[in-house]
């Protein structure tokens, strides 16, 4: 898993981005089911997609009965997409790979999930530049 410290603003052909996710979300009836090799397995498997996407993780934990990951994105991608595409192909392998253990779940992962969003920019400095431009 590839970690960065730094927030540096990314640049392609028409856009300069820091796009940087804090998501968090939770098995089924928050069970402690992310132990051992599911624990593994699914560090794998979001690492990939990330890698696939172009995400960086910035930190990945996996605690027994939830996940954080500190994910910088691109501009295209809304949190909402981040998470159904990790809960996605982690569900559906997971549930392939572990049968014996997840089938007693009615689905892996629950419907909801927190997303906050992180960036070397405070509100107030993002409203003194909106009210410079103004102005103000």
């Amino acid at each position: 898993m590839e970690k960065t410290s730094t927030f540096q603003y990314q640049r392609d052909e028409h856009r300069v981005h820091l796009i940087v996710y804090h998501l968090i979300w939770c098995p089924r009836r928050r069970k402690a089911i992310l132990t051992g090799a599911i624990k593994e397995r699914c560090q794998q498997l979001i690492e990939e997609k990330c890698q696939e996407k172009g995400w960086n993780i910035l930190t990945l934990a996996i605690q027994p009965d939830h996940i954080h990951l500190f994910v910088r994105v691109w501009p295209s991608d809304s949190a909402a997409e981040v998470v159904k595409e990790l809960k996605g192909i982690t569900s559906f392998f997971l549930r392939k790979e572990f049968t014996s253990i997840l089938k007693k779940l009615p689905s892996t992962w629950t419907r909801s999930y927190f997303a906050s969003t992180a960036g070397t920019v405070s509100a107030e400095t993002i409203q003194r530049s909106i009210d410079a431009q103004k102005g103000v």
